[in-house]
């Protein structure tokens, strides 16, 4: 009898309606540096250590292993679970400690707003606080649920500076964008409630500042892009606004000047997926109606739909760590680090691929595995993160029904994957009304996060709940390559990267004054039922 948790293919189809139309964009830019040589994968891996349950095939969770029960066992190589919470999870997981050494972890806990919120127990939906003091043991001591944290979509985020959690109100298409604050600083257990404004004019995800003064609100699907001035945190103000791009998810550089950004443009007949970088210096000096350029855009081949770029930095030369979502066939979304040395001609240096993410075996029978034929889940990537931007040494992604993998990035040009988690498919399984048990594999869309003092990475799986894995010693580099799964791998020759190509030519940049998207957005409050602000205790 096979083991199953409950069928949440709803959400994923609204989300998979809703992300169609990027889908089905044709885009003509080729990119990346004339000497660049790209390996496109599959990403060799490490041996695993003993007492790991390896793959056969690495990222994959064949429906053979749910029929013969291996599935329900997990998969894991040089990582061990320690801690685990709850049934379901979102998009992006955060760690903080505060001033007085208390250690918390937040996460959000609803793909889907309202349809997952029944699935969330008696805990309720929202965002939860978790006391990781003993990771072993996750103690859940508060939920966020003004709007923003109800329905968080991409942006939640933590800002480690001055101890503020920020999310918008998102969506896979968008919403009334509310900005809620929450200062974690004093006791990280108990956030206590800023504000809750609709100055963020449309929501999907987010990006900050790193000193913690400014909050980017970005919709995808709403075309808007919006500074939030949290200088102070009860008090918050529009500092610039534009419809000129269709960002996802963003980074800002640690002097504030920079905004790296994914996005997915339609432009009539042509359109662009890719990295824009934006010169935001104007609207870090809060320089009254900033102008503000774009630097350089990239495109590549195998583009999905751009996720996010991390800025960090290696021996002192800087780079971004990239994530497309979704995608299919050689444009499946998988993870890539790109060279920002000179802002102005970005290029590709490697790829962080699947074995399960290559064309040929999405083709082959890995389609009929459970969760592989959803369009926009199964085995492609969604989140990566770094644990800092200082010579990180490895990258961790969530690859969906892949679960979490984390890959060695000392040698920038050739990535390996050191260590891999993929919880056992149910973890709380339901009988369908006629008697029978339907499968469904693993849902992790979360940013992880760090405990890099432990060795720790704490993300969410929508099936899953919240977990703690700590990876062991054998998580590092080797020699010897592998699949991950015990097989030799042999790295082929790099292809040849194209021609270089004419960058993408600019959109227009005419930013919005500052009243107008709040007097927009304050239509939008109107309608929106039933919201209010509250102090959650």
């Amino acid at each position: 009898m096979l083991r199953v948790h409950k069928d949440r293919r709803p959400a994923r189809l609204v989300v998979a309606t809703v992300a169609a139309a990027l889908a089905a964009l044709t885009f003509a830019v080729p990119s990346g540096s004339a000497a660049t040589k790209v390996y496109d994968g599959p990403t060799p891996g490490v041996p695993c250590d003993k007492g790991s349950l390896p793959e056969k095939t690495q990222g994959r969770a064949p429906l053979a292993d749910y029929t013969s029960g291996r599935a329900a066992k997990g998969y894991t190589c040089n990582a061990r679970q320690v801690g685990h919470f709850g049934t379901t999870g979102g998009f992006r997981v955060a760690r903080y400690v505060d001033k007085a050494g208390h250690e918390c972890g937040y996460y959000d806990t609803t793909l889907l707003f309202p349809k997952d919120t029944l699935a969330q127990g008696v805990e309720g939906s929202g965002t939860y606080v978790m006391d990781m003091t003993d990771p072993s043991k996750p103690v859940h001591t508060d939920t966020l649920r003004t709007p923003a944290f109800q329905s968080p979509h991409e942006s939640v985020r933590v800002n480690q500076k001055r101890g503020l959690i920020v999310a918008d109100m998102g969506y896979p298409t968008f919403n009334p964008g509310f900005v809620d604050v929450y200062d974690i600083s004093a006791d990280c257990r108990h956030p206590v409630f800023q504000s809750s404004t609709p100055l963020g004019v449309l929501g999907h995800e987010s990006g900050f500042s790193p000193d913690g003064n400014t909050f980017y609100v970005g919709s995808l699907y709403g075309h808007t892009l919006d500074a939030v001035d949290l200088t102070n945190p009860m008090v918050p103000t529009v500092l610039w606004a534009t419809t000129d791009y269709q960002p996802h998810g963003m980074s800002v550089s640690d002097d504030g000047n920079r905004l790296y950004m994914t996005e997915s443009i339609n432009t009539g007949t042509t359109g662009y997926r890719g990295l824009t970088i934006l010169d935001v210096s104007q609207v870090q000096k809060r320089v009254l109606n900033p102008t503000v350029p774009i630097v350089s855009r990239l495109t590549w081949p195998h583009v999905g739909t751009p996720q996010n770029a991390m800025p960090f930095t290696e021996k002192g030369h800087p780079y971004l760590a990239e994530i497309d979502e979704y995608g299919s066939g050689d444009n499946v979304g998988a993870a890539r680090i790109i060279d920002i040395a000179d802002e102005k001609k970005p290029f590709v240096v490697s790829l962080m691929r699947l074995a399960v993410n290559q064309a040929a075996a999405q083709a082959g029978d890995e389609k009929n595995d459970p969760g592989a034929s959803v369009q926009f889940s199964g085995y492609r990537g969604h989140y990566c993160e770094i644990p800092t931007r200082v010579d990180p040494k490895i990258v961790a992604c969530t690859f969906i029904v892949s679960g979490l993998r984390v890959f060695n990035i000392e040698d920038i040009a050739h990535p390996q994957e050191v260590a891999y988690f993929n919880a056992p498919p149910s973890y709380t399984p339901v009988v369908a009304p006629n008697g029978t048990q339907v499968v469904d594999g693993s849902f992790a869309m979360a940013a992880p996060a760090f405990a890099p003092e432990r060795n720790e990475i704490w993300y969410s799986d929508g099936n899953n709940g919240f977990f703690a894995v700590r990876l062991t010693a054998a998580a590092k580099r080797s020699s010897g390559a592998t699949t991950g799964g015990g097989t030799t791998a042999t790295r082929p020759p790099p292809k040849a990267a194209p021609p270089p190509q004419p960058a993408p030519a600019a959109l227009p940049r005419t930013g919005l004054p500052p009243a107008l998207p709040a007097l927009a957005v304050l239509v939008l409050a109107a309608a929106a039922a039933g919201v209010r602000r509250r102090t959650v205790r």
